[in-house]
């Protein structure tokens, strides 16, 4: 096997060497530092084959020379395929013929016999060689090939701690916005989006200033002029369990009763799966002087969607359910076929994954938009922003509170901004420290890929 060393000032530069002289699949076995720069053995893919052991193959079988004044001894026809290869014959001792060419010697004939006999044995042997050497070649290399990827994958942190450092002497205010992102828990992948257009003269606080705006100008929100509660309309508030749509639901309808009055608005429940789970719903109505309806299934909900079609504004409050529960897609089926409006309701609380699950989910309905609830539970809120970005999604409401209908607002977005920004105390656990940013982004992705464009 070929092992070449490599020194380079960077990191960077030793694998564009190595790239360059042994190819892009070539493998890396080891790396250091040393004075001056570092140090990386590698080896192509080529040689790796070296690794594995090769069957030993049989010894050819060397044809004796044939005087002048002996016979050629006959040729050996093509093997012809097993099925019609003729049954082979032992081979008889020489004191079995009875007689011999003339002017030959006797034993000319036994060793005729013995060559033509000796391709027909290699022959046979050659499939269990074959077939020795496939089962090996199925076994080995595949423990190779894991051994080498779990190698590579120590070698790509590693060389991500190098790249991080680099990146850090090269621009430190860069490097450090990514590290105050992703303490406060925005993506890696939104964090490489947004600094993307960082420019490279800004100090550290101006920095700050420029990625909140630039974060500010991403976000879809809702302003007094554009309130549902004034366009009215029909909306349906979905989300997973325990996001507050009957909470939420209700704060909604006595924001719209303090506005235009009780007859211009109407409460709809689909939830008649669980015992009792429309009485809050009624009791928050008969406290409203709203009436609340029950649909049970999509032929319900359009008989009465088309009873109240002269109502202003109809909120439909639906049954919570995992993200992964098969009556999702029912759920999404039925509002589909009565043309109603969604709004999204995401828990502040909530990992950025689960929150990207919900978003999947629910992608299939019309989503006019979300409203993100418990935002006073939650200790940040830079990943829940952060989905709501990513995706796209216009934000209607915040709610921060069970009060109704005090704890419903817009969306302030420098609020909003200053909380997700908030940097971690230093005793924190969840504080990144050292080159833990860079191996963060590494495991989320290539450092140095750049994204499409920002804001998603």
């Amino acid at each position: 096997m070929n092992v070449r060393k490599f020194i380079a000032a960077t990191a960077r530069d030793a694998l564009r060497k190595v790239k360059e002289t042994l190819g892009p699949d070539a493998i890396i076995l080891s790396n250091r530092g040393i004075p001056g720069g570092v140090e990386i053995m590698a080896v192509a893919a080529r040689d790796m084959e070296m690794m594995v052991a090769t069957p030993e193959r049989p010894t050819p079988v060397r044809r004796p020379e044939v005087s002048a004044h002996r016979p050629e001894p006959p040729a050996v026809a093509p093997a012809l395929p097993e099925a019609a290869r003729p049954p082979v014959v032992a081979a008889s001792p020489p004191t079995r013929f009875a007689a011999s060419p003339p002017n030959a010697p006797s034993s000319v004939p036994a060793r005729s016999a013995a060559l033509a006999q000796r391709p027909q044995a290699s022959d046979e042997a050659r499939p269990e060689a074959g077939s020795a050497g496939k089962a090996e070649a199925d076994v080995v290399p595949a423990a190779v090939v894991d051994e080498i990827r779990a190698l590579r994958r120590i070698v790509e942190h590693h060389l991500a701690g190098f790249a991080y450092g680099d990146q850090a002497r090269a621009e430190p205010v860069k490097t450090e916005m990514l590290r105050q992102m992703l303490d406060a828990g925005f993506s890696p992948q939104f964090a490489r989006e947004l600094l993307a257009g960082l420019p490279r003269e800004l100090e550290a606080s101006s920095a700050l200033a420029w990625v909140k705006g630039s974060a500010d100008q991403c976000m879809l929100t809702i302003s007094s002029d554009t309130d549902v509660v004034d366009r009215g309309g029909v909306y349906a508030l979905v989300g997973p369990t325990g996001v507050g749509k009957t909470t939420t639901t209700a704060k909604l309808a006595a924001r719209c009763v303090l506005r235009h009055g009780a007859r211009k608005l109407a409460l709809v429940t689909t939830d008649g799966y669980r015992i009792g789970a429309h009485e809050q719903l009624r009791i928050y109505g008969r406290i409203l002087g709203v009436p609340v309806h029950l649909a049970r299934d999509a032929h319900d909900l359009r008989a009465t969607l088309n009873d109240l079609q002269h109502t202003h504004m109809v909120l439909i409050d639906t049954m919570g359910m995992s993200q992964r529960d098969r009556m999702v897609s029912e759920q999404v089926a039925m509002f589909a076929q009565a043309d109603v409006k969604s709004l999204l309701l995401l828990s502040a609380t909530s990992r950025g994954d689960t929150l990207d699950d919900v978003v999947r989910a629910y992608a299939g309905l019309r989503l006019a938009g979300c409203i993100l609830t418990k935002v006073d539970e939650a200790a940040g809120l830079a990943s829940s922003l952060d989905v709501i970005i990513r995706h796209r999604l216009r934000m209607f409401y915040v709610s921060n509170g069970q009060r109704v209908p005090e704890d419903l607002h817009l969306p302030n977005r420098s609020y909003l901004l200053h909380r997700a920004f908030k940097d971690l105390p230093d005793g924190s656990p969840h504080h990144l420290d050292g080159a833990e940013p860079g191996l963060l982004m590494a495991s989320a992705g290539a450092w140095a890929a750049s994204a499409g464009g920002r804001c998603g």
